[in-house]
């Protein structure tokens, strides 16, 4: 690996690039993965932190999170009976459920996976 140096006044500094550029973003869930990990489990952060292993967890349970919401949301919506005919004749009744649905799977999937 090569290094470059930008030469100032009286030293030359290298020129690193920061390794979570080249990461892909982190969603929602993440994020909050992140700070309650930094606020509630300071050690295991920076463990992970160190070891390089944080942003690969993060990642994962970003992606995991997302599933889990999606597929709550689905089942609830079909238990429920609702459905897209439901979108089309009654779409603020629709909503409101659906919006419900999606704050209740999210609710479980803090719980279970973002804050444990």
């Amino acid at each position: 690996m090569e290094m470059t140096y930008t030469q100032s006044a009286d030293s030359s500094t290298p020129n690193a690039i920061s390794p979570m550029s080249e990461q892909p973003i982190l969603g929602k869930y993440g994020r909050m993965r992140r700070t309650y990990l930094k606020e509630n489990k300071k050690i295991l952060y920076n463990r992970m932190l160190l070891n390089n292993t944080l942003w690969p967890h993060l990642l994962e349970i970003d992606e995991q999170a997302h599933a889990m919401v999606e597929t709550m949301v689905a089942q609830m919506a079909k238990a429920e009976g609702v459905t897209e005919k439901m979108k089309s004749t009654d779409p603020m009744r629709w909503v409101g459920l659906m919006n419900n649905f999606k704050n209740a799977a999210e609710e479980i999937v803090l719980r279970e996976l973002v804050y444990s």
